[in-house]
């Protein structure tokens, strides 16, 4: 019995006998002889099919197949550089597991919502495969170089009794005979996460019911967000900034195949693999000032404003590469971030060519008077944030950390305009399904 390997092993199976387990990508060929291309989900293989070395009957049966059918082929591995992938098999012997017919997703065009209608359906696309691939390397290169930095990865609870980021974007449900959120981010808890293990990180999923049709914009989002006790916020940009680098490092290394896939310039993220600008936000004002002025690009800020999509684009294509605006307004800033002398908040935001903000840090505020005072500033009810509260009374430390976005980080990464693409099944405020 011929060994069953994945597609992305058989360069290391250069003419041995194999088997692929898979699926039917699209069929080619007339006469004696048919190329079978066959996906199993690590790649595409052309498989040779001839009529005089499987018989007739297999022939026509193997021709007869609709796309998306699955089978098991076996044949001889046969490297060649010409072939899709620089490999390719010589048919031996084929097992139909199922003919699939009228395969909805065909090789014409199909608009947006028909294919989000069907993203059961769409992700076995070639494109959509390579992106899930790449969410995966980018996921495993963070979770990699944070493990590796001394950070412990600790789950923050999805259902929650009080907002972290503001109540007008809340998820509420029923909670039995009480009242709960789905959570907006994992920050509160991670705070104190770090506050056991020194270094702690959390990764999951986080809602926000934003009414925004924007291609930045989800309403189910997952985010990385890490937090270090004893921190400044040097030490936040530091660490952000390493992981992004590695993680662009490791798709070069890893992922070509599926960048070539997606047409994305290798060359374009090697160039953002360098020191990322560090700039407050107040010189950042003065440069879109400038630029509304002479005329460079149209915007409403001012400064004091928070940066919308365009005043975010016009900072990614100066600098060529991500760029970190620090000392913030803290009037635009969350409740628990720490101020400096000049009243700033001591926060981070890192804006990413094409994609906007992709990472938002700060330090925390660490005194319990100070936070207990902006809560009820902010009009947010002290009982649900006493446990909170609890992290300054007992050890209290300056802290910091940032939450990323993954799948903003992923279109910047792929290129690919809408992040909606970048999640496997998107949910907006006008897709709940599949």
């Amino acid at each position: 019995m011929a060994t069953i390997v994945r597609i992305s092993e058989l360069k290391a199976h250069d003419g041995e006998t194999v088997t692929l387990q898979g699926w039917l990508y699209n069929s080619r060929g007339k006469g004696k002889i048919m190329f079978l291309l066959l996906r199993d989900g690590s790649g595409i293989c052309q498989c040779v099919t001839v009529k005089a070395a499987i018989g007739e009957e297999r022939f026509a049966e193997l021709k007869a197949l609709g796309q998306e059918s699955s089978l098991t082929i076996t044949g001889k591995v046969k490297v060649d550089e010409r072939a899709p992938g620089g490999v390719e098999m010589d048919l031996i012997s084929a097992e139909i597991i199922q003919n699939a017919s009228d395969y909805p997703i065909g090789k014409k065009e199909h608009g947006p919502s028909f294919l989000l209608d069907n993203r059961h359906l769409w992700l076995r696309s070639k494109r959509q495969m390579a992106l899930m691939r790449l969410r995966h390397r980018v996921i495993k290169s963070f979770r990699d170089y944070l493990d590796n930095d001394g950070f412990f990865c600790v789950d923050s609870p999805v259902f929650t009794p009080n907002a972290c980021e503001g109540t007008s974007t809340l998820f509420e449900t029923d909670y039995f005979d009480d009242k709960a959120y789905l959570t907006q981010s994992g920050q509160l808890y991670g705070e104190a996460s770090a506050m056991a293990l020194g270094k702690a990180y959390c990764f999951g999923p986080t809602f926000r019911a934003e009414k925004s049709k924007t291609r930045r914009h989800l309403t189910e989002f997952w985010m990385l967000e890490p937090e270090i006790a004893y921190a400044d916020l040097d030490q936040v940009c530091d660490v952000a900034e390493g992981m992004l680098r590695y993680t662009l490092r490791q798709v070069l290394e890893h992922n070509q195949t599926d960048l070539n896939d997606l047409e994305r310039d290798a060359a374009v993220l090697e160039a953002y693999d360098v020191d990322f600008p560090r700039l407050t936000y107040a010189d950042a004002a003065k440069m879109l000032v400038a630029w509304q002025e002479s005329g460079e690009y149209e915007s409403d800020f001012k400064p004091g404003d928070d940066l919308g999509a365009p005043d975010e684009t016009m900072l990614g294509q100066h600098y060529g590469c991500p760029v970190m605006v620090t000392h913030w307004p803290a009037a635009i800033k969350a409740f628990y971030m720490k101020r400096d002398g000049d009243g700033n908040a001591l926060g981070v935001d890192i804006i990413a060519p094409t994609a906007g903000e992709i990472v938002g840090g700060a330090i925390r505020e660490d005194d319990e008077d100070t936070l207990r005072q902006r809560i009820i500033e902010h009009d947010l009810p002290l009982e649900a944030f006493a446990w909170y509260l609890d992290l300054r009374k007992f050890g209290s430390v300056p802290h910091g950390g940032f939450g990323l976005g993954l799948e903003r980080t992923i279109s910047w990464i792929s290129g690919v305009e809408h992040i909606r693409e970048c999640i496997p099944y998107p949910r907006t405020i006008s897709r709940l399904h599949p």
